[in-house]
């Protein structure tokens, strides 16, 4: 039987602190909706915001729950605004999307045809935890670090990558943004 991963809740569209040259909010789940998703990890969505459909990836935020981006065209869609109180309902997509490959590791990939093998060996959630991995790394040295990693360890046979944990529980590395 398939797990109920509806919910509907209410919430305050923040502004981020930081939210470079463009416009955007966020909100953070409340943890009881969280916790019906399937995973603490990165996770696709479908929902709607003050009933506009969207589809979009939930971020974890490093305290068992997600955080939601929204940009500017979907505020704009569903005619909302930095500090309303907008009533969601999301539900997990019935089958995880493949996610698009960032051109670097692309490239990284096509010359190590045994990683490009296991690569496509990898479940669809393998691949979002190899590259939320690679793309969290917050200096280019660490990304180039880490796609040479995760190509040695995909040419070696590994499917999953090691020591990551894709929550941000445990080692407090990721997080939802700070509020303005």
């Amino acid at each position: 039987m398939a797990r109920d991963t509806k919910s509907q809740f209410h919430a305050e569209l923040l502004r981020p602190k930081d939210s470079g040259n463009e416009e955007w909010s966020f909100i953070v789940l409340p943890l009881d909706v969280s916790e019906k998703l399937p995973r603490r990890g990165r996770t696709s969505i479908d929902g709607y915001i003050n009933s506009h459909s969207f589809t979009a990836q939930l971020e974890p935020d490093g305290r068992k729950s997600h955080w939601l981006k929204v940009n500017l065209a979907l505020m704009q869609a569903a005619s909302v605004s930095f500090g309303d109180v907008v009533e969601f309902e999301i539900q997990a997509v019935a089958e995880e999307p493949e996610p698009e490959l960032p051109a670097d590791f692309q490239q990284a990939l096509n010359t190590v045809p045994e990683a490009q093998a296991t690569w496509q060996a990898t479940t669809t959630l393998a691949r979002v935890d190899w590259l939320h991995w690679i793309t969290t790394a917050k200096q280019a040295k660490t990304r180039a670090k880490r796609i040479q990693d995760a190509c040695n360890m995909l040419a070696s046979g590994k499917k999953r990558v090691c020591c990551f944990d894709p929550s941000g529980f445990y080692s407090k590395a990721l997080s939802a943004p700070e509020v303005a």
